[in-house]
Order: C-alpha cells, then structure tokens, then sequence
C-alpha cells in the first residue's frame, strides 16, 4: 500500500477541525498517509523568527505529495495560511481545498490556488488525494 506524505495546512485558531480532519485519514480502512503538518500540540522548535518559520515550514512542504487546505472563509485572513499556499505554488505541490463540513462558501484565496476541490467527507478526500498523485 502507497503512503501518501501530506501537510494538512490549518490555522491554529481552528484546530478542533484539524484533529477532526485528521481523524478521517485515520481511521480510513487502506489509506497510509505521514503528517508533514504543524499542530499546536507539535510546533515548530528554535524557529525565532518568522523567517526561520517560514524555512521550517518550506522543509516539511518539500517533502510531500499534496498541500491540503481546509478551506473555511478564516483562511483568506490567515497569514500562514497564505504564505503556505505560496510556498507549496512555488515548489509545484499540488493544492487540495477541503470545503469546511456543511459550508457553502469558501475561501476565495484558496479557491483560486486549489488544483482541486473536495467535500468534507472521508472518500472525497481519499479520492482526490490521489487523484493530485
């Protein structure tokens, strides 16, 4: 089985909806996927700027398939959140946007760096992950 290398792009205000984001990975029957994300619970060390923050981040979106970015309206205000989007255009990552579960709008900032769009749902996620591999 493929392990797919992902780094799930959140802000840090919303992490209930990450946890809940990467529970649906988990607990899919024939899905392998290593987190390249920055929880809270697991931040970035010896970053002091935001510089070096930034570089940290580049290193984790490096190594990974697909930048997935749960696309709720916050993340057209999230400073992080956009410089990821420009660190994952500028390596060629493909972007996945996760409509947030039961919104009709999202972020226009993200729609338009996204290759591709899904539903907050575990098989349209799976599927579009491999669909952008």
């Amino acid at each position: 089985m493929r392990t797919f290398n992902l780094f799930v792009s959140h802000s840090w205000n919303y992490s209930d909806a990450y946890k809940k984001f990467t529970n649906l990975l988990n607990n899919r029957s024939y899905f392998s996927y290593k987190n390249y994300s920055v929880p809270p619970e697991n931040p970035i060390i010896g970053a002091r700027t935001d510089k070096q923050l930034e570089q940290a981040i580049e290193n984790k979106i490096k190594a990974v398939s697909v930048v997935i970015i749960m696309a709720g309206k916050y993340s057209t205000y999230s400073k992080w959140i956009n410089k990821e989007i420009v660190i994952a255009q500028r390596l060629g990552k493909p972007i996945l946007a996760v409509k947030p579960f039961g919104a009709s709008q999202i972020s226009s900032v993200v729609r338009s760096a996204a290759d591709l769009e899904c539903n907050w749902n575990t098989e349209s996620i799976v599927n579009a992950i491999r669909q952008l591999t």
